[in-house]
């Protein structure tokens, strides 16, 4: 197996908009630019959702024009329907993400579709999405657990997957969308997903709400997968799920893997920075460990 992690930073989209202050978009920018100076080659921009829903990622289209985008990136921005595929394409964002939950009631209360529904719309919208040269990669939210049915069906989870796939996804990033998954429910999800779809399929979308993050991540990188999702300073969260704490931090993903010797090519310090500034703009709290070992050496100058 491949040691070398491809890691997608969804900071800009999964952690803004959960946070109460919202980014203007000039900020937003200052934002993906500097997680793209750290070395991050896949990153989420924002999302085209109706600001009504979501007022946090207004202006993404503002975003998606005013980035510097850097050769070998992929700049990834969110839709949630054919609409929001045309405003990505029309400021020339060439990859984007679909998502759906692996539940019903998750599904209803997100997106007030069924999941048959969602399916059939996600399927014209990755096809469309396909057949203009775009690339998409597809969530699967409440993947290992879910605040309105508790424990899921993880057959269900393969069989979407498999669906969505079909319909022409690049990959699935798996969601343990409220914090929920222990270890071994994570390592076992991960194998059946890799046996089912193959390691270039299955990406892994962790939140920390049990402190259990890393340990999912290292459990599923021992199954094989190569694919993980993080959040700078670990923000984020779900306002359609209650309970869910934010996203596992980048920087704190990224250094585990550096210490098990695996390349993953950015510089958790470097997050670090970002997650300070986003600090002092926001107002949020770090959660993540790693910035507070970085912050102590640095102000001992012991770097």
């Amino acid at each position: 197996m491949s040691e070398e992690i491809r890691f997608f930073e969804v900071g800009p989209r999964d952690g803004l908009q959960n946070e109460k202050t919202i980014l203007e978009p000039a900020s937003r920018v200052e934002m993906v630019e500097g997680l793209v100076a750290a070395g991050v080659e896949d990153i989420e921009i924002g999302s085209f959702v109706h600001p009504k829903w979501v007022p946090q990622m207004k202006g993404t289209d503002e975003v998606a024009q005013k980035i510097e985008r850097k050769e070998g990136v992929r700049y990834w921005a969110l839709v949630p329907n054919r609409k929001g595929l045309k405003r990505a394409m029309d400021v020339g964002v060439d990859h984007v993400a679909v998502f759906m939950s692996a539940t019903e009631s998750h599904n209803k209360k997100n997106l007030n579709r069924t999941r048959e529904q969602s399916l059939h719309e996600l399927g014209e919208v990755i096809g469309e999405a396909r057949s203009q040269g775009l690339v998409v990669r597809a969530y699967v939210s409440t993947a290992f657990g879910c605040p309105f049915e508790g424990e899921v069906d993880f057959q269900e989870v393969l069989r979407i997957g498999e669906e969505l796939l079909d319909s022409g996804a690049e990959h699935l990033s798996l969601g343990d969308t409220i914090g929920v998954g222990s270890p071994p429910e994570i390592a076992e999800g991960c194998r059946r997903a890799l046996q089912a779809f193959g390691v270039e399929k299955v990406a892994l979308h962790l939140h920390d709400t049990q402190g259990l993050a890393l340990a999912n991540a290292l459990v599923a990188y021992q199954q094989g997968v190569r694919l993980f999702d993080g959040a700078v300073g670990g923000m984020g969260g779900c306002p359609y799920a209650p309970g869910a704490a934010g996203n596992v931090a980048s920087e704190d993903m990224i250094n585990l893997f550096r210490q098990m010797d695996t390349s993953v090519g950015i510089k958790a310090e470097a997050i670090c920075e970002v997650a300070e500034w986003l600090r002092d703009e926001l107002g949020f709290r770090i959660s993540g460990r790693y910035c507070d070992y970085w912050r102590a050496h640095r102000e001992s100058g012991d770097e």
